[in-house]
Formats: structure tokens, C-alpha cells, sequence
């Protein structure tokens, strides 16, 4: 499915990232069930092979370039969708503790038997963020959050924000054009601030990671009900 293991080593290093054949192994079974699964359920618009190296392997796998992922550390990935960014960085970093939260039980389905065919150990939530984040067995129980979404970052950071422990950090991966002053407001009311900016290129488009940092605890009333934060930022 993948291009040969060749072309998609240099791929990865064009973006000084390290392949070994045992990840790109992993990342061949992973595109294989994606585009065979993608026919019953939509998960992706991405199928040609070149395009699932570079637009979701090795996209999400700049977060690890890009971000300061510490050893042994636990992340969830927040509307993972078909597992991006987390699993390549599974894949690329078996000691990450990871969790896949999304709210559609057809994505949780592909996802656990996707991790079953790559003997990945992680756990799967099938819910909302803003329900699940203010159960006490996740509320602020995570070294890092982190989500490629196209939601704007304040309604990211009421999601992602709250599963984040005092010390640790939620990661955003988004386009370049983000305007990061509009998610300031609702980052800080959350205990967090905005710790990096970093822009870089993925080949010919542009990237943008954002990381915020937590520094207080997030207050008990957030985040606010889907119909709350869909009405109004903060």
C-alpha cells in the first residue's frame, strides 16, 4: 500500500524524522486497513498511498519533531477521528501511555481493531470531551492532550484543556492562518498560557503547532455544555 521502504525513508527524513522497518511495517498495515476500512466508513478523503505517508503519517508525526513529548508519558487524543496524530506517534514511540477519544462509535470500532493489528496497547473512550473531562477518573489525569481539528483553538482548549494535569501541556496542530490571539481569552480562564508558537513547512504546505501550557487547574465549570460552547466562545 505504502510507497517501498526506500521512498518512504526519505520522505521522513526530508522532515528529519528517523524510520526504522519495523515502524514502517506498522505504518504499511495501518494504511492497508484505512483505505479497506474507508469503503463502509468514512474516515478519510486522503487513499492514495504517497498521500496517506505525507498527509497523515508523517504530519502527525511532526509533533514529535515540533513538541517536547517526555518519556513514559501519557497523552489523549481529543476527536482522534481514524487515530491521528496519536498512532504514528504510537508507532514511532511504543512508551507513550495513550488514550483515543471520539464521539463516533464507528471510529472507536475501526480504531480498536486497528491497534489489535498493530499490537498496540491503548484505551478508547466513545463519547464527548466536555462530558467525559469532567468524569474524576480523566479529569486533569494527562501529561499532554493533543488534536488536529479544524475547530478554532478556544473551543479546542475548552475540549482539550481539562484532561491536562497541572504541569503538563495540550498540543494543537493546526493551519497556518490560526489566529492563536483568539484562543488567549479562553486558554488562560482554563490555567493554562501559550508556551511555543512553531511554524514550519510540510513539504509545500504550511504547519502551525501551538503548545499551552498547564499551570492551574482548570475551574469545576468548565468546560460548559456542547450547546454552551457551540453558542459562544470564550
Amino acid at each position: 500500500m505504502l510507497p517501498d521502504f526506500e521512498l518512504s525513508c526519505e520522505k521522513f527524513s526530508q522532515c528529519g524524522i528517523e524510520l526504522s522497518r519495523e515502524a514502517y511495517e506498522k505504518f504499511d498495515i495501518y494504511a492497508q486497513f484505512l483505505v479497506e476500512y474507508n469503503e463502509k466508513v468514512n474516515l478519510t478523503a486522503i487513499i492514495e498511498p504517497m498521500e496517506v505517508l505525507c498527509k497523515h503519517f508523517i504530519d502527525s508525526a511532526c509533533l514529535l519533531k515540533y513538541a517536547d513529548i517526555k518519556s513514559d508519558s501519557s497523552i489523549i487524543d481529543v476527536g482522534t477521528g481514524a487515530g491521528f496524530p496519536s498512532v504514528p506517534l504510537k508507532i514511532l514511540r511504543p512508551d507513550i501511555k495513550l488514550t483515543l477519544l471520539d464521539s463516533l462509535n464507528k471510529r472507536i470500532d475501526f480504531l480498536k481493531q486497528l491497534c489489535d493489528k498493530l499490537d498496540i496497547n491503548a484505551g478508547f473512550i466513545h463519547g464527548r470531551a466536555e462530558d467525559f473531562s469532567k468524569m474524576p477518573e480523566y479529569r486533569e489525569k494527562y501529561d499532554y492532550s493533543c488534536a488536529r481539528a479544524v475547530a478554532n483553538l478556544s473551543t479546542l482548549s475548552e475540549l482539550c484543556i481539562p484532561f491536562v494535569k497541572v504541569g503538563g501541556s495540550f498540543i494543537s496542530m493546526k493551519g497556518p492562518s490560526e489566529d492563536v490571539s483568539r484562543g488567549t481569552n479562553a486558554i488562560q480562564l482554563l490555567g493554562g498560557i501559550v508556551e511555543d508558537i512553531t511554524d514550519y513547512s510540510l513539504f509545500d504546505e504550511q504547519r502551525r503547532i501551538i503548545t499551552v501550557k498547564k499551570i492551574s487547574q482548570t475551574p469545576i465549570k468548565y468546560p460548559r455544555n456542547s450547546a454552551q460552547i457551540k453558542k459562544k466562545e470564550l
